[in-house]
């Protein structure tokens, strides 16, 4: 395929044969021809992830690349499946525009729009459809939650599913005095392991810190907040507050191993207050 100038613009007919030609075995890219789905999966999850971070930081240059990315990854996917001769790029967008006009019989059909949201009928075709399609017989109703989600993402939504029955706190308060509750619990843990590291007590110790975790997962539920999105802004302050305190140590020609922690803290608080002042 040769090189278009910028004035041309790639199709997804040239994407598909990219990939298409990547995978070549006789001329294709050495790399890309030894790999398989399951190599493929974790760079689809860090795609996906640089897609979020893109969002976050409202890098819309950046999320244009990212999103092409991760379209990339299922145009991988694919073109290993067309190999295999399960399926190709086109039984895909038609499998995913077919399933979204079907669960949305209110925008495509007839369905009455008020309802159908009041009702969340969308539960009932997502189960019909799994039973259509043999899988009627999961265990629970957790079952299609994937393993594979970010552990507090899929707190949240394990906790909503519940939640869809009655089996939820009341209120914030009341998911508040829970939290306080594993924090006593953590707390005893840490102290009963005080002076052994026995694995049996680390493991509790690990355990109530999980606990505490899950809370604090069903507390951003019930505050209508993202967990993931939540520390990902803590993360990204953190790095803003840590970098102001290496810049004002380099301004004395030190770095933050030169300096003690209360000098660090004095500093994280000059650059705390600088933030808020600028709010």
């Amino acid at each position: 395929m040769p090189n278009k100038p910028p004035e041309q613009r790639y199709s997804l007919d040239d994407l598909l044969a990219v990939m298409a030609r990547l995978r070549d075995k006789e001329s294709g890219c050495p790399w890309d021809i030894v790999q398989t789905f399951t190599t493929i999966a974790p760079y689809t999850i860090e795609e996906a992830y640089e897609v979020a971070d893109a969002i976050a930081r409202e890098d819309f240059d950046e999320l244009k690349e990212e999103l092409g990315d991760l379209l990339f990854q299922v145009v991988y996917y694919a073109q290993m499946a067309s190999e295999e001769n399960r399926f190709a790029f086109a039984d895909v967008v038609d499998a995913i525009a077919r399933k979204m006009v079907r669960r949305h019989p209110h925008v495509f059909g007839d369905a009455d729009r008020e309802e159908f949201l009041a009702k969340n009928l969308w539960r009932r075709i997502k189960e019909e459809e799994k039973a259509a399609r043999g899988l009627g017989t999961r265990p629970t109703r957790f079952s299609d939650i994937p393993l594979a989600l970010p552990s507090m993402t899929r707190a949240v939504k394990l906790q909503k599913r519940a939640a869809e029955v009655g089996f939820d706190w009341p209120n914030v308060a009341c998911v508040l005095a829970k939290a306080e509750e594993e924090v006593a619990e953590l707390k005893a843990a840490l102290a009963e392991r005080e002076g052994t590291m026995a694995a049996d007590r680390t493991k509790h110790v690990e355990e109530e810190f999980g606990d505490l975790l899950f809370v604090m997962a069903n507390m951003a539920r019930h505050l209508g907040v993202d967990p993931e999105a939540a520390l990902r802004d803590a993360n990204a302050k953190f790095l803003r507050r840590f970098a102001s305190v290496e810049e004002a140590l380099a301004k004395e020609d030190r770095k933050p191993e030169d300096a003690t922690l209360e000098e660090m803290d004095r500093l994280w608080d000059e650059a705390k207050d600088a933030e808020r002042n600028k709010t």
